[in-house]
């Protein structure tokens, strides 16, 4: 069946939404410490890299989490796969608000929200492939990553907020209750399929997927750029109140920095995907949103300007960021039949394994004096440059052929 003639279906939107809303909950609950990392460090008297861990966590259990969250979606389906994430969301989340003034209490919630991460984020194309269109499977795709965005630029920009006006303990009972109501609701809401097919969904059993993924050259480089990326953003956002504080910036400035940036993703997120569906290219795309991505980056390193950093920060997300579900959908494509989840999720991981290495490089690199994150900044740049380079020997999903 062409996908001219496929018959689609408006409740299509509704699980978008709620599965979005699980999203961004829980990326809200990862990234609430990074914009408070000096005054959460004083609060719980530990030093900043033990509350860069509770951050960082969510990486390390994403190496462990992703393969097997990504067979749970591609064999038991939606439902199944993002409601253990959604529970699991919203339980560790509530129990992190009501025992806040523990930091040992809080680490084994951030770990409980953690595991629920790859259940949420592994499902972006599966939910984009099941439910949607062949034609508006990147805008979809796009949509889910532009949830992750979400999350995270409410985490930056409120956190300061709320903290500065009421307490820590306060901002994570308030994150933990509204994350448990936005599982109830997917839970209540969510359909595992459409009554008719609205596409082709047919995908090869996720063994023999893992076996296909790593003889496709375009996947392993591919790979190789969500390695850079998306390990970049883990590791400027985890710090990001430490990279703008020797310049003199306050926490509330940090924040709004990192809110700007990811601001510029959702940006980026809305316009650049459905681009790409209307042109039919991937790769035009990427390219652009890595070429962006390098004069932002290097704005938020050496701005003293407070203008000119927002002005950085919101470059950066805006390119980099939109690189994201691009990545995704080609993945889908150019690894087809592969189940969506196994690409997806091995993009993911990728990732995280190196937003773990970048986020300990940075803390290493830091100068001792000032603390400024300057060195570690511009390694990432080049990494940049090195993934921009790549990115051109790329070719679209309809020019590949099988090795």
């Amino acid at each position: 069946m062409g996908d001219s003639s496929v018959r689609v279906y408006a409740y299509r939107y509704v699980i978008l939404i709620v599965f979005m809303a699980v999203i961004a909950a829980n990326q809200l609950l990862w990234i609430s410490f990074a914009p408070i990392t000096n005054a959460a460090a004083k609060f719980y008297g530990v030093s900043d890299l033990a509350i860069g861990l509770l951050s960082m966590i969510f990486m390390i259990v994403f190496i462990a989490a992703s393969i097997p969250a990504s067979w749970v979606i591609d064999t038991y389906g939606i439902r199944v796969g993002v409601g253990i994430g959604a529970v699991l969301t919203g339980v560790f989340g509530l129990l992190r608000g009501l025992l806040a003034a523990d930091y040992t209490w809080v680490l084994v919630a951030q770990i409980g929200i953690a595991v629920g991460q790859p259940f949420g984020l592994n499902a972006i194309t599966k939910i984009a492939g099941r439910w949607f269109p062949l034609r508006e499977r990147a805008t979809a795709a796009g949509m889910g990553s532009l949830a992750i965005y979400l999350g995270i630029f409410i985490g930056l920009a409120l956190t300061p907020f709320l903290v500065l006006r009421a307490s820590i303990p306060t901002m994570l009972l308030i994150y933990g209750v509204v994350s448990l109501l936005i599982g109830v609701v997917f839970l209540a809401l969510v359909r595992e399929r459409p009554p008719t097919p609205v596409g082709p969904e047919e995908r090869s059993l996720v063994l023999n997927g893992f076996k296909r993924l790593f003889h496709q050259r375009e996947f392993i480089m591919l790979l190789a750029l969500f390695f850079i990326g998306l390990g970049a953003f883990n590791a400027v956002t985890t710090w990001i109140e430490e990279i703008v504080r020797p310049r003199g910036f306050s926490i509330d400035q940090a924040g709004l920095v990192g809110g700007l940036m990811v601001l510029g993703g959702i940006v980026g997120a809305i316009v650049i995907p459905p681009l790409s569906d209307r042109m039919h290219r991937r790769i035009p795309f990427i390219i652009l949103a890595l070429a962006g991505a390098i004069p932002g980056l290097l704005g938020v390193t050496f701005a003293t300007s407070y203008t000119l950093l927002l002005a950085s920060a919101f470059v950066l997300g805006t390119f980099l960021l939109s690189s994201g579900p691009l990545g995704f959908q080609y993945a889908a494509e150019i690894t087809y039949p592969v189940p969506e989840g196994t690409s997806n999720g091995l993009l993911l991981l990728a990732g995280q394994v190196s937003g773990i290495a970048f986020i300990i490089g940075m803390d290493a690199l830091k100068s001792p004096s000032s603390g400024s994150m300057t060195t570690s900044l511009l390694i990432l740049t080049g990494l940049l440059v090195v993934s921009l380079v790549l990115a051109t020997r790329l070719r679209e999903a309809d020019l590949i052929t099988d090795a």
